[in-house]
């Protein structure tokens, strides 16, 4: 007898399986009972005929309470009206644990009241679902680098500076020296794509923003890519690929997913390659078409970055920034200094920035030169200096914030359910 999980009851029509999870729900006619049980894949409904099991049996399945761990036996059948369509027609029935009364019961609750529960409330079908679809996106964000020959070079947590010189860091004790948290991977991929090529990292970033908004987290996760001898054109194409490539492997292995999530799939199969590029300044008028006061030189917020995405149904790039708002590593664009080679791409449907970018400075004086400028520490950014003293190139790179990211994919209101255990502002529990 062969033990299955529920997305693969498909292959085993007709036979006998046992699968083992958790009671989700159940319901009993008093001849007739139906036990619906997860296990971490799927739900399936098992179907329990008193006459054909005995009393006994019959009676073990009505002491199950909701999240009771067990193992159920059964003929897997298909059934269109069933979630999944397959159902058991349950033979056997094996209780684990007995739980105890559980918090979270079928009714609606309030978002606080779940967040204090998170480590219940990602048992439910839904959030089970945005955590199925933020595994699948990250694995085809690691499938498209690997097919483009990117090698995946790790980048420190625990850094000596800040990327860009903010106020907004969670310093620690390194020792008896002052370290930081890191904000971004970015300056060590600019190290490992000139002796790699094409690099990219994956790992958690931290930001202590007093921010309380749906879009931000103070821990978050980025995938950061750097690519030598890339301008800020092949840095764009790269990222519109790449995006395009996770929506549609999304779209094609996780429908049922979506489904539960109740996401208009045809917002996401409505995005095309190219996607729409406009310069800020083109950005600057758009927002004062729909009545927005806005000087240029400022940069965008919230609701600015709503505004633009709403003009367009693909991710639209803006770029070549001003440069006085950008970072000081930023290669200002040689036909017009006032403004950089970056790039944001801005989500459609109000998500904002997934993705900021740009061609780096490749100019050791320039670069020295803006480092001053942003009064940072030249001691701190020796080993970046030499980046551009021993053999430097032009490259570009950018950073892609995964919650964001998920957001937008599964139609999600707020960013704390895109990750397991959200860090928000005062909130770091459980």
């Amino acid at each position: 007898m062969a033990t299955a999980l529920i997305k693969h009851l498909g292959r085993h029509v007709g036979e006998t399986v046992t699968v083992q999870g958790w009671l989700y729900n159940f319901r009993s006619s008093g001849k007739i009972s139906f036990l619906i049980v997860r296990d971490g894949t799927g739900l399936v409904q098992g179907v329990m005929v008193k006459k054909e099991v005995g009393d006994d049996l019959f009676a073990l399945a009505a002491t199950l309470t909701q999240e009771s761990s067990l193992k159920v036996t059964g003929v897997v059948r298909e059934e269109p009206r069933a979630v999944g369509g397959y159902e058991l027609t349950l033979t056997g029935l094996d209780i684990v644990s007995i739980a105890e009364e559980y918090p979270i019961s079928h009714k609606e609750h309030g978002v606080e009241f779940l967040a204090e529960r998170r480590h219940l409330w990602l048992r439910t079908p839904k959030q089970a679902a945005v955590m199925r679809i933020r595994s699948e996106i990250e694995q085809a964000f690691r499938d498209f680098f690997y097919q483009r020959d990117f090698v995946l070079a790790d980048a420190p947590v625990i850094t000596p500076a800040a990327c860009e010189g903010t106020t907004t860091l969670f310093e620690i004790d390194y020792h008896g020296d002052k370290a930081f948290l890191s904000q971004s991977g970015q300056l060590y991929n600019e190290a490992t794509a000139a002796a790699l090529g094409r690099v990219y990292c994956f790992g958690p970033t931290f930001r202590a923003e007093k921010s309380k908004t749906r879009r931000h987290l103070m821990e978050f996760w980025m995938i950061e890519a750097e690519m030598a001898y890339f301008d800020i054109d092949d840095n764009m194409k790269l990222q519109e690929e790449m995006v395009y490539y996770v929506i549609q492997r999304v779209l094609e292995r996780c429908r049922q997913e979506l489904k539960a999530l109740e996401r208009d799939v045809t917002k996401l199969e409505s995005v095309k390659l190219p996607f729409p590029r406009i310069s800020y300044t083109e950005a600057v008028e758009l927002l004062k078409k729909a009545g927005e006061e806005f000087t240029w030189g400022d940069d965008f917020g919230a609701p600015h970055e709503t505004i633009i995405g709403s003009n367009f149904e693909s991710p639209v790039f803006v770029h070549r920034y001003p440069t006085a708002i950008k970072a000081f590593y930023m290669k200002p664009d040689p036909n017009d200094p006032k403004v950089v080679l970056g790039a944001d791409l801005i989500a459609p449907e109000g998500y904002g920035e997934m993705i900021g970018g740009g061609q780096r400075i490749d100019d050791l004086g320039l670069l020295e030169q803006r480092l001053d400028e942003h009064k940072l520490p030249r001691e701190a950014f020796e080993w970046y200096l030499d980046l551009r003293r021993y053999g430097a190139v032009p490259h570009s790179g950018f950073g892609l914030g995964i919650e964001r990211t998920v957001a937008w994919i599964c139609g999600l209101d707020h960013i704390r359910e895109t990750i397991p255990f959200p860090r928000m502002l005062h909130k770091m529990y459980p």
